[in-house]
């Protein structure tokens, strides 16, 4: 026995793919079997001759009964072979050739077919047991009233016997196959019967039937290739139209809507709704109908027009709950989009602000790197003239020094060398070449003096040397215009929107002015200093306060244009930062150009250089009190560069020569001329620190200018100079230098201590005064006397004072005190 998946069962038995999958019982026959097989067909044809009785379709023993028994139509055989089944026999059948002649029921078989219950279980059957059980299921398979032993659904099989099978060869034989099913009957069939067609129309049911098979078969195929779902009713339909009229008037009117339809059509005999292999027919309950009444209809008719009533109701209610969510949803609409114009205006602002400032940080970002290069060469170019300069007059002094030195070793120095190991040569000729340079730019400062009037008041020294070659200028002037010439080039690539400070704070304005909330959240007050530095250093590269056709950077454009940034006619918001703008951009921008210009520009011996710096820087700390202060990180960068490049030059370009006095006696000689220059331009120096009192502290100012350069220097030419109405006019001068706010508040009789050694010079000059007037007359002498004690008293050391008065007898002490 071979088991194997049985497919889904179809209307042909001679598929070779469902063959394969079907599940064969298979014996093997010996020859002996089939000889019986045979003499038992030839022994069947010869009862057929002889009854010619025909059997009933609609016997109620053969049909009636099993019917009413199961409610399936079953016939006795198959029940025979279920209950053998059930004893756990299996009946085998042998298939034969087709029969050329229908069977019939007749009476000679009427034993043999009773005898067929009467087997027990375990018995052998004899020749005519099998006999009769082969006429048996030769009847029921003509009849069609069978049941399949596969009782599941849609997998009974209709076998067709092939007429070619029956073949004498004992191999084919073997090869057969026992099927246990039977071919229902079919439609013409249960017609022929019904009409009453004799056993000798036997051909022409055969060839009805497989008319019927074949057009099962192509409607089968037709229904493959449509793919059309074959839908069945509920109940099977028999041949007649009674059986349709009756189902319509038993059914309701609510029900009718459920009952499926099937595609077949109606009509003919021949065109009668197909029963399917997986249907089994029943017979119609044709005296079991419901009668149909008015009443009824109208009852059913009502019911059906309530149950309308009660759903249009329900969906009219589901309407106008549709129609009022519709309506709320269109108001919400309507208020959103009203509610978010703003947002999404705001949104695309943002983003076309997001978008500006990434280009304009791109921007930045390639053209700042050129902008500080060439702030960078700019700032050199300055700082190489001022150290040209610097060491000039550096350069002058030693050629003077050493011109006017009386203690040079010559004896010890090479022929060719001077005192420094120099070549004398070359050193003497660049002496030369720079004496008269020195001498020529002398002369003409001396004559541009007489034409302004001041050549009486001006002593030597006091002038500074700040003339240029015109070689220096022109190419000073030439790289200078280089340098402006590059820094116009810096954004000629870039739109205007991006490089105008006016563009950039018109962008900027709008975002305040609109959105004032996200624009102070981005902090952009904070940003726009260090956004707009670059811009504003690009304008102020040939910045230089000091010189004198210096534009004063709060006339510039930059400073014009966001000096009202921010100051809208509205309230202003409290720590706004857009207020403190322009004071942030003079510390992060000026102050650090300034300490750029002190370091490396600055000359402290240039008193109009020193007065211009003073007056930037106390203008800064005027206009900026909030960032130009002792805490400021850049404001004190700035004043530690002022005290760094005031003690440079204190250590390298302050020089005092030292002389016998005999040589001085001489007024119009080349030493008392350097000696007086030199004099005067430390005294000039001294001023020059003291400018910046209010600005630096008195302590850093008493320690440069009182211990650094008059007590080192200026004390030192005093003691060296001879005593006399020169010292005392050299002493006024230096005392008119020193503030007089440092005197003001001190008490007692005592001036600060630093001073102490210039006090004393003055009580011992006026001791000297009073020594060496001998020859004049005392008027002259007690002059000179009082005018010390007048210095005494400016700067408040009232006990050298009173000392020296008591000393030469001066009685007019209190008016010279008071008239100080």
């Amino acid at each position: 026995r071979e088991n194997k998946e049985v497919p889904r069962a179809s209307l042909l038995s001679f598929q070779d793919e469902e063959e394969e999958t079907e599940e064969v019982f298979k014996v093997k026959k010996s020859s002996y079997s089939k000889k019986i097989v045979k003499q038992l067909k030839k022994e069947y044809k010869e009862d057929l001759e002889k009854s010619k009785v025909r059997t009933e379709v609609n016997s109620p023993t053969d049909v009636e009964a099993p019917l009413e028994k199961t409610g399936q139509n079953k016939d006795i055989g198959q029940e025979d072979g279920t209950a053998n089944s059930e004893h756990g026999e299996e009946e085998m059948e042998v298939e034969s050739e087709k029969e050329e002649e229908k069977p019939k029921a007749g009476g000679a078989f009427s034993s043999a077919l009773s005898s067929l219950n009467v087997l027990r279980p375990g018995e052998i059957p004899d020749a005519a047991f099998i006999h009769a059980a082969r006429k048996k299921r030769q009847m029921a398979r003509e009849l069609g009233d069978f049941t399949p032993v596969d009782s599941e659904p849609g997998k009974s099989r209709l076998v067709r016997e092939d007429e070619n099978d029956a073949s004498d060869d004992e191999d084919d034989d073997e090869k057969r196959r026992i099927v246990f099913t039977v071919k229902e009957k079919s439609q013409r069939q249960k017609i022929a019967e019904e009409i009453g067609i004799e056993g000798s129309d036997d051909e022409a049911l055969v060839a009805g039937e497989q008319d019927e098979e074949l057009s099962r078969w192509e409607q089968e195929q037709i229904r493959k290739g449509i793919n059309i779902p074959q839908v069945q009713p509920s109940q099977p339909a028999e041949v007649n139209n009674v059986y349709y009229q009756n189902t319509y008037q038993t059914l309701s009117y609510g029900s009718s809507y459920g009952i499926p339809y099937t595609y077949a059509a109606y009509g003919s005999s021949e065109n009668k709704s197909q029963k399917t292999d997986n249907t089994v027919p029943f017979k119609t309950p044709s005296n079991e109908m419901t009668p149909v009444t008015i009443d009824l209809v109208k009852k059913q008719l009502k019911d059906r027009l309530d149950s309308m009533k009660e759903i249009h109701k329900a969906n009219r209610q589901q309407y106008e709950k549709h129609q009022q969510s519709q309506e709320d949803s269109t108001k919400a609409i309507e208020r959103l989009e009203g509610s978010s114009g703003g947002i999404g205006e705001r949104y695309k602002f943002l983003q076309e602000m997001r978008g500006y400032v990434q280009d304009l940080l791109e921007c930045f970002s390639e053209k700042v790197p050129l902008i500080n290069e060439l702030e960078s060469a700019m700032h050199q170019l300055y700082k190489q003239r001022a150290s040209r300069l610097v060491q000039r007059r550096q350069d002058d002094i030693k050629d003077e020094s050493s011109e006017f030195s009386s203690h040079s070793n010559k004896a010890l120095m090479a022929p060719n060398l001077d005192s420094f190991g120099r070549d004398r040569v070359i050193y003497q000729e660049q002496v030369k070449r720079r004496t008269a340079e020195r001498e020529a730019r002398r002369a003409r400062r001396r004559q541009a003096r007489e034409q302004t009037g001041k050549m009486a008041d001006h002593l030597e020294g006091l002038s500074s040397d700040d003339e240029e070659t015109s070689t220096d200028i022109t190419n000073f002037n030439l790289e200078r215009d280089r340098i402006l010439k590059e820094s116009s080039k810096v954004f000629e690539d870039v739109l205007e929107s991006f490089y105008s400070i006016d563009c950039i704070k018109s962008q900027f304005e709008a975002w305040r002015s609109k959105y004032f909330a996200s624009y102070k959240d981005a902090y952009i007050g904070l940003c726009l200093p260090k956004l707009f530095n670059p811009l504003i250093r690009l304008q102020l590269l040939t910045w230089t306060p000091l010189e004198g056709k210096c534009r004063d950077f709060e006339t510039m454009l930059w400073f014009e244009s966001l000096l009202f940034y921010g100051c809208e006619e509205q309230e202003q918001v409290k720590d706004d930062a857009d207020i403190s703008l322009l004071p942030t951009i003079v510390e992060r921008v000026v102050l650090p150009k300034l300490t750029v210009i002190s370091e490396n520009i600055w000359d402290p011996f240039s008193t109009t250089q020193t007065s211009r710096m003073v007056a930037i820087v106390q203008k800064l700390i005027d206009g900026y009190p909030s960032v130009v202060n002792a805490e400021n990180k850049n404001t004190q960068m700035l004043l530690k560069a002022l005290l760094l490049r005031m003690r440079r030059t204190l250590d390298d370009d302050v020089f005092m020569p030292l002389y016998p006095k005999n040589i001085l006696e001489n007024k119009n000689s080349g030493p008392y001329l350097f000696f007086q220059r030199q004099f005067w331009s430390s005294v000039k120096l001294l001023g020059n620190f003291l400018q910046w009192y209010g600005i630096l502290s008195n302590k850093t100012l008493q320690e440069l200018s009182i211990d650094g350069l008059l007590n080192r220097y200026i004390l030192m030419a005093f003691q060296n100079s001879e005593y006399g109405e020169d010292s005392i006019k050299k002493a006024q001068s230096v005392i008119a230098c020193f503030p007089k706010q440092w005197f003001t508040n001190l008490t007692g009789d005592k001036t600060i201590s630093q001073l102490e050694n210039f006090c004393r010079y003055l009580v011992h000059l006026a001791d000297t005064i009073y020594r060496n007037s001998i020859g004049s007359s005392d008027v002259e002498k007690r002059n000179h006397i009082k005018q010390i004690i007048k210095l005494l008293a400016s700067v408040r050391a009232l006990d050298h004072a009173i000392t020296v008065a008591n000393d030469h007898n001066v009685k007019e002490f209190k008016i010279l005190i008071e008239g100080k």
